[in-house]
């Protein structure tokens, strides 16, 4: 009878010893199979701290969506705002405002005042148009004067240092009073060069170059009148080396047009930095 026969006859125990025997004589040739049980669990230990690595890292990252969320802005019903979330900048830390110069100290005659001596209101506006001055004349008086300072004996005085030499500038745009302003080049004194100019505005101005210091060095000044006021300009020369003030008429005139130049008289002519003049000055 055929294993198929006995299985269709036999009852249900014995047919399954008939399987199962004829299962061993199937693998009773084959290789024993190797020991997998000691791999096997690595594997599934390494497998476990994955998941567990994973569901912590997933556990991070929803606790922390959460807390975005709830810092998003809320409407009026109390629902959560989509959008972006902005994250403060640090506070910006305001860098120090530089300080003005400190002005070349010159000390007064006997009898003469200085700015030390003015009330502090006006002393502080005086001081403000110097500095404001300053980088004016720096930027538009020629190189060869050198580096230009202000002083602290008056608003009108300045100093220009180049090569260890100073040249003292006087910026003046005072009331009038009685003068009506630079007097055209009409007649030359000896060893005076006169120019006449034309600025913006129809004004009319002059610059000469004259002699000073017993005629050995000359010095330059630029003259006119605007609005209310008179101004000069006056470069001088330094005597202690015999050299003459380093600046032109043509430069002094060119200066004069510069709309800077004329804001700064503007601003001194609308609201004076000097009293008003009580002598009439030559020329």
């Amino acid at each position: 009878m055929s294993t198929r026969e006995e299985l269709n006859e036999a009852p249900d125990d014995t047919a399954a010893l008939l399987v199962r025997d004829a299962m061993d004589r199937t693998t009773a040739d084959l290789p024993p199979l190797p020991d997998l049980t000691g791999p096997a669990r690595a594997q599934g230990r390494r497998r476990k701290a994955r998941v567990r690595f994973a569901i912590g890292g997933g556990a991070l990252a929803v606790a922390a969506l959460g807390v975005a969320v709830a810092a998003l802005p809320a409407d009026t019903s109390g629902r959560q705002v989509s959008g972006r979330i902005n994250v403060a900048a640090p506070p910006s830390t305001t860098a120090p405002q530089p300080q003005p110069p400190v002005p070349v100290h010159i000390e007064p005659s006997p009898g003469e005042e200085s700015m030390a001596d003015l009330p502090p209101a006006e002393r502080a506006k005086q001081e403000d148009f110097q500095n404001r001055a300053v980088p004016v004349l720096q930027r538009l008086l020629p190189q060869t004067v050198g580096t230009v300072q202000r002083t602290d004996l008056n608003v009108r005085m300045y100093q220009a240092k180049k090569d260890g030499k100073t040249f003292v500038i006087i910026f003046s745009v005072r009331p009038a009073g009685q003068w009506t302003g630079a007097k055209p080049c009409l007649q030359q004194v000896k060893g005076m060069v006169c120019t006449n100019a034309t600025l913006p505005g129809g004004i009319e101005a002059k610059a000469s170059t004259m002699p000073m210091d017993n005629g050995g060095v000359t010095g330059t000044e630029l003259s006119f009148h605007y609005g209310r006021s008179d101004v000069r300009l006056t470069v001088t020369p330094h005597t202690e080396s015999n050299t003459s003030a380093p600046v032109t008429n043509d430069q002094l005139l060119e200066l004069a047009k510069d709309p800077v130049f004329l804001d700064l008289v503007k601003a001194a002519d609308t609201d004076p930095v000097e009293k008003e003049q009580q002598t009439i000055p030559g020329g």
